[in-house]
């Protein structure tokens, strides 16, 4: 390869993952759209998995084809108990404990919140399998900390009690998905990532659907025409779409670069929160997201586990 072209791909790389980063930062928006019709967690949650579940088992079915005379093993009962693991931790739990914190708290502080998931990998590390966290880590551990409470002290001081719970459930919704990183790379190697993601999240879909039917009435599906439409979008533009546009976008220039590409997230959720929801824009964002996102590209840069997924949203 030539210096003068190092990376023959860079450019189309970096535009999927910065496109796939801004369609997952959408998701917030959209929910916070849809809470304006009166609809809950629960039922909203199940109208995205309903619309998403046809494109995931699609996905699962391309990812299993045969290719090149290469026939992808077929799932052991192990991978079947990991499949379910990881689709009730990293797409069930942490999809709707998202979904149901943010009806307490902005969209803003939802992204720094999440985005705080190479962190929770790095702690979970050190927990179960005693890897070393160095003081660099460590303190940018700390940047990225206070970042959050500082935009989450100004929000509570707005919103009382409701804002302590909502970044709760948020943060909850974090740690179940980075549980799902750590435990994932067995059967990213042995299935593919595409076809984990496809079954993973097929099974989330299911479970979202049956919390629906065993919690709430059938009657309560009847919702406006705008959250079916919300909906529809959020299942394919904010969640499918972008699962493709991440993994197409690792494919051409690699886990790290796509991860640090991702930061626009946090970014695009502030502008598209301000713009499209009325949400304030003030100083203690801006200190908040620049602390959030300097911890944790130190984080990123200088030894965290590779975050590969971005789906967990």
């Amino acid at each position: 390869m030539s210096a003068a072209h190092p990376h023959p791909h860079l450019a189309s790389g970096l535009l999927m993952a910065s496109l796939g980063s801004i369609a997952f930062s959408g998701k917030a928006i959209i929910v916070k759209l849809a809470y304006r019709y009166g609809v809950d967690a629960v039922t909203l949650i199940m109208y995205r998995m309903l619309f998403a579940l046809p494109l995931f088992l699609a996905l699962t079915w391309w990812a299993s084809r045969t290719r090149n005379g290469h026939t992808p093993p077929p799932l052991t009962r192990r991978d079947w108990l990991g499949v379910i693991g990881l689709g009730v931790t990293g797409y069930y739990l942490a999809s709707f404990l998202d979904f149901w914190g943010l009806e307490f708290i902005s969209a803003s502080l939802e992204r720094l919140i999440l985005y705080l998931n190479p962190t929770i990998v790095l702690v979970l590390g050190w927990l179960l399998y005693g890897r070393r966290i160095t003081r660099l880590q460590a303190v940018a551990m700390g940047i990225s900390y206070a970042g959050v409470l500082l935009v989450f002290g100004r929000e509570a001081g707005q919103q009382g009690p409701h804002a302590a719970l909502g970044a709760g459930l948020v943060f909850a919704s974090a740690i179940s998905y980075a549980i799902y990183l750590v435990y994932s790379g067995e059967l990213v190697k042995r299935l593919g990532s595409l076809r984990l993601v496809g079954l993973a999240t097929s099974v989330a879909c299911v479970l979202c659907i049956a919390q629906f039917v065993v919690l709430r009435p059938l009657s309560s599906a009847a919702v406006q025409p705008e959250v079916v439409w919300l909906s529809l979008l959020n299942a394919s533009l904010c969640t499918f779409v972008p699962v493709l546009l991440v993994m197409m976008a690792i494919e051409r220039i690699g886990s790290g670069l796509t991860a640090q590409t991702g930061m626009i997230g946090p970014m695009s959720t502030i502008v598209m929160g301000v713009l499209i929801l009325g949400e304030p824009f003030n100083g203690w964002i801006v200190a908040g997201t620049v602390l959030v996102l300097s911890g944790v590209y130190l984080v990123t840069r200088f030894g965290a586990p590779k975050v590969l997924d971005k789906t967990g949203d």
